[in-house]
C-alpha cells in the first residue's frame, strides 16, 4: 500500500488529509522525542551530571538556546556539540516530515487540474 495516491487517484477528502496530517504530526513528534531522550542519557553518561540538570540541558538545546550548565569533561563537551548538531537536523527535519502532505496536497491538486 502506498502512502500517498498516485498522480490518477482524485484527491483525498478534507478528513483523510486531516488524518494523514496527524499521522505525520506524530511521527515528528517521535522523532523528537527519541532525540530528545538519547540527549538526556547521553548527558548523563559522560557528564557528572543529575537526570533534571540533562533533562534541562536538553530542552534547552532543542529549543536553540543553548545550555543551561557547561559540560566539564571532553567527551561532554564533544557529546553538546555533536548533539547541537543533531538537534539542528532534527529541527529542518520534523519541519519536512510535516510539510511533505501539505506539498503532496498542492502537486497532486496541480496535477489534477492539468486533466
Amino acid at each position: 500500500m502506498a502512502m500517498y495516491e498516485s498522480k490518477g487517484s482524485p484527491l483525498l477528502t478534507r478528513k483523510d488529509f486531516l488524518k494523514r496530517m496527524l499521522w505525520h504530526i506524530g511521527i515528528a513528534l517521535l522523532l523528537i522525542l527519541v532525540v530528545f531522550m538519547f540527549g538526556v542519557l547521553g548527558q548523563v553518561a559522560v557528564e557528572d551530571i543529575s537526570l533534571h540538570d540533562a533533562f534541562l540541558n536538553t530542552a534547552l538545546l532543542l529549543g536553540g538556546i543553548g545550555t543551561h550548565s557547561m559540560p566539564q569533561s571532553v567527551a561532554g563537551k564533544l557529546f553538546i556539540a555533536i548533539y547541537g548538531f543533531i538537534t539542528g537536523l532534527l529541527f529542518l527535519a520534523s519541519i519536512g516530515v510535516i510539510l511533505a502532505p501539505v506539498a503532496h496536497r498542492i502537486m497532486h491538486k496541480f496535477h489534477l487540474d492539468e486533466d
